[in-house]
């Protein structure tokens, strides 16, 4: 009789909890359960050659399916390969599963080739970080590991496995991962206080996050949006958390710095915050963010968001979802007819300002329609004529993503998903793992040079699982947010404007997207006039298989300038 061992026992634990795609990279500690893989098909290894990719991938997968999603990695450089990739699940509550190998529990004293302390190199990239150290344990702390990834706030754990632990027989059953339910809500004496703060306030605000979407709140967050008639923001967000066509939404407060984003906070009398932090700049605000004597409301099921930065007058670790509906049914029958005919007066205006922006952004692009250079707003407007209404997005596109939005105008949930936690690289995976995850959906991985240098093996990954998946670079040769920030920089510094340092600069030697992507195995067009956009585009989305787009954009680079020393 064979008896099975811990290499087996892992693989039926994941296809026991749904899981049916491990992406990865393959090293020597993890040979056993990967042998042991070809005896499970409907667990699908995606073969990706950088353990970032495999990070970025499961991210992308974890993000369309709102689920655990399953990445390996091999020890020590392994788990160093994926340390940024990490980062950006954990700013981004992506529930991650990641299991690492180790050469074995018996050997962890030798300090020998791959030695690390790989729990302490994981922590603080992750929810939570452990080895397996006893066999008994191998499915409980499995198990464990699930939970605490798919439960609120979600995020990825990392779990090593010692190959000693897997050859060993396997102990105990498989049986699926139980979730705690977070369906909270407040008492009715608290809703009515919040209810009735929100229903008096002259200039209500609201900002919210990703807790919207993954609790599905959107439809409550525009309900009670439309009743108060409040301007809402997004803060930390990457996913559709209201339709970008709602007169009430207003995009993004800064991403970068808090200078920017504080003209926006303190607008407001009273502040709802849900599913969501204040505020995520890369160079916060120190002092106050909201007006003196405003109110400020928050909801997240994250307790530890609430008030972290900010003081609030009422915090709430609740659902998004049941709270923003009990909200909303107080609100409309506690609100006076006066109040009422201020909340549509308020909408109406905040919907014409809006409007009228967008009007101006959008005589700025017909005045660079022929341009060449190309511009993205050109490329946007083109591909939205050509793709399905169903069609899924994800969007590195950074600089050009303002283009992007203004035609693509995203009102679907799980449909348009943008990068978020800050680190480069996750255009071409995250589209391979959305297109995974729907596999009937047209998908579009839009995403700049610079993030696609990071991650560019990736297109080899697509070509050999045939995941077909379209993909745009955005080529303006140039760490284009480096620049839009370091003029930013000069501002705040009272500094003169000069020369981008030339380390921004990408344009010399030339790369080459549609040549790289011939030689990992997808086909691609390089694009570099008006007239060949829509039928790159139309090229694109009728091919059979994974599909890039280079286009190159204008840019401000001094290639003449670089040689041996960069010009420096």
């Amino acid at each position: 009789m064979t008896i099975k061992t811990g290499n087996f026992a892992i693989l039926e634990q994941f296809l026991a909890d749904g899981i049916h795609y491990m992406f990865g990279n393959p090293g020597t500690s993890e040979e056993g359960f990967l042998d042991a893989l070809s005896q499970y098909p409907d667990l699908k290894y995606i073969l990706t050659l950088q353990e970032s990719v495999a990070v970025m991938a499961a991210d992308g997968y974890a993000r369309a399916t709102k689920k655990p999603a399953l990445v390996q990695i091999h020890s020590t450089p392994g788990l160093g390969n994926a340390i940024g990739a990490l980062y950006q699940a954990k700013r981004g509550h992506s529930p991650l599963i990641v299991i690492g190998g180790d050469a074995g529990i018996k050997y962890q004293a030798m300090d020998a080739q791959m030695a690390g302390d790989l729990v302490a190199m994981a922590e603080p990239v992750t929810k939570w970080s452990t080895m397996v150290m006893e066999p008994s344990s191998l499915l409980r702390i499995l198990r464990r590991a699930i939970k605490i990834a798919a439960t609120p706030p979600m995020g990825p754990v990392y779990v090593c496995l010692p190959m000693d632990i897997l050859d060993a027989p396997m102990v105990g059953a498989v049986r699926p991962t139980s979730f705690p339910s977070t369906s909270t809500i407040p008492d009715e004496d608290s809703l009515n206080s919040v209810a009735a703060i929100l229903a008096a306030a002259q200039k209500p605000m609201i900002f919210v996050g990703d807790g919207i979407a993954y609790a599905a709140a959107q439809n409550e967050l525009t309900a009670v949006a439309e009743l108060l008639g409040a301007e809402v923001w997004e803060a930390d967000s990457g996913e559709l958390n209201m339709s970008y066509r709602h007169p009430l939404y207003q995009g993004m407060t800064g991403h970068m710095f808090g200078s920017s984003s504080r003209s926006i906070t303190t607008k407001g009398d009273v502040n709802l915050i849900c599913g969501t932090y204040m505020l995520p700049e890369v160079f916060p605000e120190l002092g106050e963010i909201f007006a003196n004597d405003a109110k400020t409301i928050h909801i997240d099921l994250n307790a530890y968001e609430i008030a972290k930065n900010h003081p609030v007058d009422l915090g709430f670790a609740s659902d998004p979802k049941l709270t923003l509906a009990k909200l909303g049914s107080l609100l409309k029958t506690m609100m006076t007819p006066d109040q009422q005919q201020l909340a549509h007066q308020r909408t109406a205006q905040i919907g014409q300002a809006k409007q009228q922006h967008r009007d101006s952004q959008l005589a700025g692009d017909l005045a660079v329609r022929e341009a060449i250079p190309l511009h993205f707003s050109r490329i946007a407007e083109e591909l939205v004529a050509q793709l399905p209404t169903d069609a899924i997005v994800f969007d590195e596109a950074l600089t050009c993503s303002p283009q992007l939005t203004r035609y693509l105008l995203p009102t679907q949930p799980e449909h348009y998903f943008l990068t978020r936690g800050g680190s480069l690289g996750v255009g071409i995976p995250g589209a391979i793992g959305a297109k995974l995850a729907h596999p009937d959906k047209t998908v579009i991985g839009i995403t700049g040079d610079g993030g696609a240098m990071y991650t560019i093996q990736a297109l080899w990954s697509a070509a050999r699982h045939q995941v077909d998946a379209k993909f745009i670079i955005c080529n303006n040769r140039s760490y284009r947010l480096l620049q839009l920030n370091i003029q930013a920089y000069w501002q705040q510094q009272q500094l003169e404007t000069h020369d981008f340092p030339l380390s921004f600069d990408l344009s010399e030697p030339e790369i080459r997207f549609d040549e790289m992507a011939r030689a990992m195995g997808v086909a691609a067009i390089r694009i570099e006039k008006p007239e060949e956009i829509a039928p790159a585009i139309r090229t694109a989305l009728a091919h059979n298989g994974p599909f890039l787009i280079d286009a190159v954009l204008a840019a401000d680079v001094r290639p003449e300038a670089i040689g041996v020393k960069c010009g420096q």
